[in-house]
């Protein structure tokens, strides 16, 4: 699965998240610093970490997880919106 992550250098939340989801082996990861464009900025500025799954139809909004997810709760929780999304 393909997995868009809006973050930020010195986003803690973002940090802990992106080190589970790299360690899910299913999981592309493509890594947006939302300091690098105003419209990202603007955008998640107060809601990092934000993920999308990225689809054949475009990228769906993954709803927040909890920063206390185990990576195996994670990967569960992605595997059950992937089914519903598809």
């Amino acid at each position: 699965m393909h997995i868009i992550l809006y973050s930020k250098q010195g986003c803690h939340l973002c940090e802990g998240l992106e080190e589970k989801l790299n360690l899910i082996d299913d999981v592309t990861l493509d890594i947006r610093d939302i300091t690098s464009n105003e419209e990202w900025f603007n955008l998640y500025q107060y809601e990092i970490p934000v993920m999308y799954l990225v689809t054949a139809k475009g990228a769906v909004l993954i709803p927040r997880t909890s920063p206390r997810i185990s990576v195996n709760q994670l990967y569960k929780t992605l595997q059950n919106f992937v089914s519903v999304t598809n």
